[in-house]
Order: structure tokens, then C-alpha cells, then sequence
């Protein structure tokens, strides 16, 4: 067995990262070769988790047919077969097959769109093959591999580490330990130490909090920790949205009324001495037809194409309950930098020597004749950065420093040519609480830190400014005024010093190594506002959503972004800071929160404070965040929106909805396209409650009129096949309402049946019925032999005249069109043609026990189904003038 792929027998956590390398077969300066990867991705398969086995296609199929009533219909059609009409029996069950095969294919449909949903929100890792960082899902992983972690990363295999920049993990997941452990790359002399004393080791699963590292991937998927105690853990089923529970529940309380009616049906066709099987089979049928069974399922269809058309909007759904919580949303709260903002930083000015520069390109000589503070700043933007360019000469990196770096490079410092002069030796990664960063550097005989951070919390640090005229006093409160007047242009402003050590600090805390600084400059930044970024926010106010920015920036930069996008009425408007927030308590910053739209140097930990008041102040709040102290803001937030581009694992992981391209328009759309599902659900749900009423009142009603039963259980199967199947699914295409963000969010809590919707399911079921009815009375008692064919096509059409009707809950069909809905309007012809042909064409009329009707006759169908229509439309009419029911205003 080669040693690559005995990854189980070594105690890793006593060997050198080279003997681990060498363990594995593998360099960590170049990483594995793409042959490597190949032969140990066969060998060891993917890294993955082993999941509860997904239901197959014929497991689908099949469980079309497990419903109680079907299964009591197929046995029914059988023995009818056996001593009746064979023709009926082989009708029904291609009927019963065919409502099959429209579930299964929906079903199926929803199934691959939920699982490309999940393909697409699988965690990726940063990993170096053949010399070069790329990209990959973490599935991909083989051991042997070597994975770049830094914070906010979900560690996504067993590693060796190889290298720890201050590397702190969250190991809780595992351990149980809540504190976060430090990480080192030195090899431990004990063999059987506990999981959380391997401290050269990182677990699957586990999160890193701070700073970064390098790993050696040496166990994947089940052979990782985590996967070894992957049987004790259960997976629970897929929970089900609010919705989907409460129509669950109406389910229940409409199948017990209908099946209450089917029941006395069949006792009252007994009674009037209808033939028993005849009966049984019509009582079934009814029953097959009027129970809502589906639903549930159409809601769960319904959002999961949705949720995968979303996509396309760059909105990532990772939870179903999102999409139906969008339409409810009052407050969204945004980050600035790259949501309401381009994230196209660029550096505009320059502060040092008491002078602003705006053109250090132009002054290359100039700047650098002027040698010190100048030279001294230009080197800190190059070397106390993160930031790299790639093989193609483009800035790779977080886009702060990545401007720093091009800044720095066009006035002629290279950080490759100043590394090799002055190399790194450490570094304090830039946290959220302190808001600086320092990297420590090898110069000649002593060591140099450079720091950078927010003006107010480096400032603080400095004792002095380095000038043209070296070290002098330093006037902290005119510095801070000057990056104030900075910020007030709508700059993010940046500050820079240093610190000269004899020899490298051993102390790792920020406290005792950030102080006694040497001020150097400023940094001015902008960061231009999203385009579309205005509109969506003039969107959000007129669907009655209030916009929140959130952002670390200086409040003066906070607000003179705020007014260009008009979250802001003018430059006066409220800008509440982090320290101010910190000072209020719970109950007298609830008294505010509704009233605050924009935040300026905030904690990410502050976010959950700003979640929880609006909250109790029973507003529905949308949180974006893209760091690992966001997660639990975006936990605790009604819909939590994480950054795709670039957001942290932990981030992504505790959201609900992903920013494909970190827009905060894409909210907005998503919020109309969740707006627009919800009323395309509701619609769905008026036709199919409507229309299987009217089947059930049609045939209970007509004993007590003294009319025989008016249908067959071949007719009760067919209209709910053709009706409840192609229209139906097409009301799920309708486009957007008019106005449908130009209306107040839907509450919560509120009814689906609301607005009148439970009133007109049961009066135009009503009509539907009594249309029918009085078509077979009419023809009856006429003499005429066409009854049960005319109250067949009348019902028919009249729920074809419905779907019309209803695809607006206010408007006109005329002033929205005919033809606004292209697939509703082909399934209505074709629904129609299929009708005609079950009177015209001599062998439906065999099967359906039809005759052909007169063109009389025909027209009569037609203006009483046409009736329906009129109605629905005066319905709508007398909505709009506010003379029938509550509507959502627009």
C-alpha cells in the first residue's frame, strides 16, 4: 500500500509538517500535482459527508399511488371491471396514472432544482496545486492537499498545519469547549492526547475565529473526526415552511368536510336506488378529486422553482421558509462597502507632512525627493498588506488593501522588491474590537511594525508624527479633524503608523505592541455607490421597507453615502455610532431603532443588538454580513443575507439567502420575486379550493333539486385532471402584480384566505355549481338527452373562465392581457380543444359516455361558463373601489 493512502495510521499530531508531507507524498510549497489529485480522488472518493439516502425516481413514482383514496379508486375501477364495463375500469386508471405523472415530473423537477440549490452552496477552500492557489468546492479535497484558512473559513478536512499566523478555531463543535483554541505547527509528544490538545491539528467542521493559516489535508469525508462520529449523528427531516404547515392544516379540516359529503352522496344516490357500485365509484372519484392532498406539495414545488429561478437574480435560496418570509420583510439592514456600494476601491488622497496629495502619479519625483514621511507611508500601504498581484499582474485580495497595494505601485514601490529588503516576520490580523492591523518586518539590524486602522482607534495609539523634519509632537485633535474633513467628502479614511524594535517582540497582544506609535498619514478611499443602488432604495420605501446602512466607515463618510442614495433625506439626518449604541440600553434604543437609518462604526457584534430591537418592536428584518461576527446577527434575523463574493463560510453557513454578486438591488429583487411567488401560491390555492367545490356542490346539491347525478366518475377524474393540471400550473407563471412593491410588506402572521380569498372561494364555488345545475335542470326537463354531457362541459369551462379571471386579484384581465401569461393561455386552449374533442370525437364520447352537443346547446354551455367570468370580474371591480373587502393598498 502506497503511503499516500494510508492516511489512518500515523499519530499526525507527532510528526514535523515536513515528515507529514513526506508521510503523504506531498510538497507543502507546491501542493499536490493534478495527476496526484486524480489517482487519491478515486481512491479516496469525495470529502464529503455520507447523507440520508435521497428518494430514487421510481421511489417518486411510486409514491403517487400510496394516497389511501387512489389506492381505494384502483381497486374500485378493478372489481368494476370485473362486473361491469371494462372500458371505465382501463379509463380511470390511465386517468389516475396520468395525475400521477404531472406530480412525479413537478416533484422530480422540485427535487433536481433542490439539489442544485445545495450544489451551489456547497463551501469551497483556497487550495495550492502544482505551485498555483485556486479555488475548489471542498468536496474536492484529496489528502495530501494544502489548504490556505483564514477567519471566517469552515475548516472543510482533517489537517496538519503547516503554518499559524495567530490562528485561533472554534473547536466547540467537537469539543465542547467554548473557547477558542490557539493554534501552533510544532509536533506534540504525547501519542493519546485528547482531540483538544492537538493544538498542530485542525478538525472538519470546526471554524476558524482569527487569523491565518496553512494546512495539510490528512483525512477526508468519513475518515475525518467529524465523519467518524457521522452515524451518532441524525438528520432530521426537511422542515416544512409556515405555509406549507398551514395549509396542512386546512387540508386536513377540508378532507374531513369532503369526505363527510362523499359519504352522504353515496347514502343518498343508495337510497334514491342508484345503482350500489355506480355509487361507490362516483363517491371515490369525488373524493380523489376534492381532497387537497397536494397542497402542501404545490407550495414546496412552488418554492423550490422559485428559489432555483431566484438564481438567475444572483439571490442563493438556502432555506424554502425564505422565500415566503421575503413578502413580509419591513427593515433591511445593509452593509455599505459593496452592497450599497461598487466595492471598486481606489485611493484619492494622500495625508502626511500636514499636506494632502491627490496626484502622487504625476509626482513620482517629487514625492519621493521629499523622502520622509512620504517614503515611510508608501512603504507601510505596500508591505502592511494582505493584498498580491497574480501571474497576470492583477491585484488579488481583500479591495481595501488591493487599492492600497495599486497605490503604493504606482508611485513606484513594489511589494515584492520591498519584502525581499524588508521581509515579513509576523503579523496582528485586524480584528473588529481594536480596528487596526500590524505587520512586523526585518530591517537591517532592528525590526519595524507598521499599523493601520480607523483614524479614531490608531490615532489614539501615536505619541508621535513623523514629518519632513523627523519625529516631532504630535496635535491628535487636529488629525482627527482633518480625516474627518476627509470622510465628509464621502472618503473611507485609513490611518497609518509605525514603530521602530530592537529586536523581534515575543508578546502576541495588541495592547502592549500597539502603543507608543509614530503617526504617519492618511489614506482617502472612494468607493462609489451602486448605480441601480439608488432605485432600489426609492423601491424599498415605496413597498414600504425601510433601508438600513450599516457600516464600520466613519460617520461622516456614513453619511454623505446615505444621501446619495436617499436612505438620508438631507445631510442633517441621524447617524447613530457604535459607541453611542453601546451607551444606550435595550429599552431606550427600541425606543429609537425604528427611527435610525444609518450606522456608522459598528461592531458586527452591535448588529444582533440593532436585530433584536427592531424585532421587538414587531418589525421582520432582513441582515446582511459577511464576517464570522456577523453570523449570529444573521442567525437571529428574520432573513439573514450573507455576501457570495465575499463572505466568510461561517457567514454563509448562518444565513438563509446568499448574495451572488453582493448587490443590495438583488434584495429588492428578491423581495418582489418572493412578493410576486406568495401571490402566485394564493392564486393557485383560490382555483384549486374553488374548483374542487364546485365538484363537490354540484353532485351533493342535485338529489335535494330532484336531478339524477349529474356526472360520471370518468367526468369528476377528467375535470380534475385537465383543470386542476395544465391551468393550474401555469397560474404559477404569472407575471408580478401591478403595484406588488408598491404595497405596505404582508404581515406574518397573516392568512393566506385574507382579503377576501376564503369569501370568494365559496361563493363562486357556489355559482360554478349552480351554473351547472341549472344547465342539466334546463336540458332534463326540456326532454333533451344532452343533460349530463352539458353539465359536464359547463363545469368544465367555467373553471377554465375562473383561472382567467383570477390571475389578478384586482385587475382586469383586459388592462393586464390576454396574452400577459403566454403559458396560462395555451393550457387554456388546449384545455378547451380537449373538452370539444370528449363531445366530438365518437370514441371519447365511448369512453366518456358523451353525445355530441348542438351548436345551441354549445353556445348555452358557453355564455353560462362565461358567467363565472362576469362575475369574478365585478368582483374585482367592486375591490378596486374599495366597496369589497380589505385590500393591500398600492
Amino acid at each position: 500500500m502506497d503511503n499516500h493512502t494510508d492516511t489512518k495510521v500515523h499519530h499526525w499530531h507527532t510528526l514535523s509538517a515536513d515528515e507529514a508531507a513526506k508521510n503523504l507524498e506531498a510538497n507543502h510549497k507546491t501542493g499536490l500535482t493534478a495527476a496526484q489529485v486524480i489517482e487519491r480522488t478515486a481512491l479516496h472518493g469525495p470529502n464529503a459527508l455520507r447523507e440520508k439516502r435521497r428518494r430514487s425516481p421510481w421511489r417518486m413514482l411510486l409514491d403517487q399511488f400510496t394516497e389511501f383514496m387512489i389506492m381505494v379508486l384502483i381497486v374500485a375501477a378493478i372489481i368494476s371491471g370485473f362486473v361491469g364495463d371494462v372500458g371505465d375500469t382501463i379509463f380511470i386508471i390511465v386517468i389516475v396514472i396520468l395525475n400521477a405523472a404531472v406530480g412525479f415530473v413537478q416533484e422530480f423537477r422540485a427535487e433536481r432544482a433542490m439539489a442544485a440549490l445545495k450544489r451551489m452552496s456547497e463551501a469551497s477552500a483556497r487550495v495550492l496545486r502544482d505551485g498555483q492557489v485556486e479555488t475548489i468546492n471542498a468536496s474536492e479535497l484529496v489528502p495530501g492537499d494544502i489548504v490556505l484558512l483564514e477567519a471566517g473559513n469552515v475548516v472543510p478536512a482533517d489537517f496538519r498545519l503547516v503554518e499559524a499566523a495567530q490562528l485561533r478555531i472554534d473547536e466547540s463543535a467537537l469539543t465542547g469547549e467554548s473557547v477558542a483554541v490557539e493554534k501552533q505547527v510544532h509536533p506534540l509528544s504525547v501519542v493519546d492526547a485528547p482531540l483538544g490538545d492537538k493544538t498542530c491539528l485542525a478538525y472538519k467542521g470546526t471554524i476558524v475565529t482569527y487569523g491565518r493559516g496553512r494546512g495539510l489535508v490528512i483525512a477526508t469525508g468519513m475518515q475525518s473526526e467529524l465523519g467518524k462520529i457521522a452515524t451518532l449523528l441524525s438528520e432530521g427531516d426537511d422542515s416544512k415552511t409556515p405555509l406549507q404547515k398551514r395549509l396542512a392544516g386546512f387540508g386536513k379540516w377540508i378532507s374531513l368536510a369532503a369526505l363527510t359529503i362523499c359519504v352522504l352522496v353515496f347514502v343518498i344516490g343508495i337510497t334514491r336506488g342508484e345503482p350500489l357500485l355506480l355509487m361507490f365509484m362516483t363517491s371515490v372519484s369525488l373524493a380523489v378529486a376534492a381532497i387537497p392532498s397536494a397542497l402542501p406539495a404545490v407550495v414546496t414545488i412552488s418554492l423550490a422553482l422559485g428559489a432555483h429561478k431566484m438564481v438567475k437574480q444572483h439571490a442563493l435560496i438556502q432555506s424554502l421558509p425564505a422565500v415566503e418570509t421575503l413578502g413580509s420583510v419591513t427593515f433591511i439592514c445593509s452593509d455599505k462597502t459593496g452592497t450599497l456600494t461598487q466595492n471598486k476601491m481606489h485611493v484619492t488622497s494622500l495625508y502626511a507632512n500636514t499636506e494632502l496629495c491627490t496626484s502622487w502619479q504625476d509626482e513620482k519625483t517629487s514625492i519621493e525627493s521629499k523622502s520622509e514621511p512620504w517614503l515611510s507611508l508608501f512603504h507601510a500601504l505596500a508591505l502592511s498588506n494582505d493584498a498580491h498581484l497574480d501571474s497576470h499582474k492583477k491585484t488579488q485580495g481583500e479591495p481595501t488593501e488591493a487599492a492600497f497595494l495599486r497605490a503604493a505601485q504606482e508611485a513606484g514601490f513594489v511589494k515584492a522588491t520591498l519584502e525581499k529588503e524588508t521581509p515579513r516576520l509576523k503579523e496582528l490580523a485586524f480584528d473588529s474590537e481594536r480596528k487596526r492591523m500590524t505587520t512586523f518586518h526585518r530591517k537591517e539590524n532592528d525590526v519595524i511594525a507598521y499599523t493601520k486602522g480607523s483614524p479614531e482607534a490608531l490615532v489614539s495609539q501615536c505619541t508621535r508624527m513623523l514629518t519632513s523634519s523627523g519625529e516631532q509632537a504630535i496635535d491628535q485633535a487636529a488629525l482627527l479633524q482633518q480625516a474627518e474633513t476627509m470622510a465628509a467628502n464621502g472618503l473611507r479614511v485609513l490611518a497609518f503608523a509605525y514603530r521602530h524594535w530592537d529586536t523581534l517582540p515575543d508578546s502576541e497582544q495588541p495592547e502592549k505592541l500597539e502603543r507608543e506609535l509614530v503617526f504617519l498619514g492618511f489614506a482617502g478611499l472612494i468607493d462609489p455607490p451602486r448605480s441601480e443602488a439608488k432605485e432600489a432604495v426609492s423601491l424599498c420605501k415605496s413597498a414600504g421597507i425601510t433601508p438600513v446602512m450599516i457600516t464600520g466607515d466613519h460617520p461622516a463618510t456614513a453619511r454623505a453615502i446615505a444621501c446619495q442614495l436617499g436612505i438620508l433625506a438631507d445631510s442633517n439626518g441621524r447617524v447613530m455610532t457604535g459607541t453611542e449604541l453601546a451607551n444606550l440600553d435595550e429599552k431606550t434604543f427600541e425606543a429609537e431603532v425604528e427611527l435610525v437609518r444609518v450606522y456608522a462604526r459598528v461592531d458586527p457584534a452591535q448588529k444582533i443588538k440593532i436585530v433584536r430591537a427592531l424585532q421587538d418592536k414587531g418589525e421582520i428584518v432582513a441582515m446582511t454580513g459577511d464576517g464570522v461576527n456577523d453570523a449570529p446577527a444573521l442567525k437571529a434575523a428574520d432573513i439573514g443575507i450573507a455576501m457570495g463574493k465575499g463572505g466568510t463560510d461561517v457567514a454563509r453557513e448562518a444565513s438563509r439567502m446568499v448574495l451572488l454578486d453582493d448587490n443590495f438591488a438583488t434584495i429588492v429583487n428578491a423581495v418582489r420575486y418572493g412578493r410576486r411567488l406568495y401571490d402566485n401560491i394564493r392564486k393557485f390555492v383560490r382555483y384549486a379550493v374553488t374548483t374542487n367545490s364546485a365538484e363537490v356542490l354540484t353532485i351533493f346539491l342535485a338529489p335535494f333539486l330532484g336531478l339524477p347525478i349529474p356526472l360520471l366518475p370518468t367526468h369528476i377524474l377528467w375535470i380534475n385532471l385537465v383543470t386542476d393540471g395544465l391551468p393550474a400550473l401555469a397560474l404559477t407563471a404569472e407575471p408580478a402584480e401591478r403595484g406588488v412593491m408598491r404595497r405596505p410588506p404582508r404581515p406574518p402572521q397573516e392568512s393566506l384566505f385574507s382579503h377576501g380569498m376564503w369569501q370568494h372561494m365559496i361563493w363562486v364555488g357556489l355559482l360554478m355549481a349552480g351554473l351547472t345545475l341549472f344547465a342539466q335542470a334546463w336540458a332534463y326537463h326540456t326532454g333533451s338527452s344532452h343533460w349530463q354531457t352539458m353539465a359536464f362541459t359547463v363545469l368544465t369551462l367555467s373553471q377554465l373562465a375562473h383561472v382567467m379571471a383570477i390571475r389578478s386579484e384586482k385587475e382586469s384581465l383586459f388592462s393586464i392581457g390576454v396574452f400577459s401569461n403566454k403559458p396560462l393561455a395555451l393550457a387554456v386552449v388546449i384545455t378547451f380543444m380537449l373538452q370539444m374533442a370528449t363531445i366530438y370525437v365518437p370514441a371519447f364520447n365511448t369512453i366518456f359516455k358523451t353525445e355530441p352537443l348542438s351548436m345551441s346547446e354549445l353556445a348555452i354551455c358557453i355564455v353560462l361558463s362565461s358567467v363565472v367570468f362576469i362575475a369574478v370580474e365585478i368582483e374585482k371591480m367592486l375591490t378596486r373601489q374599495g366597496w369589497l373587502y380589505r385590500i393591500r393598498s398600492s
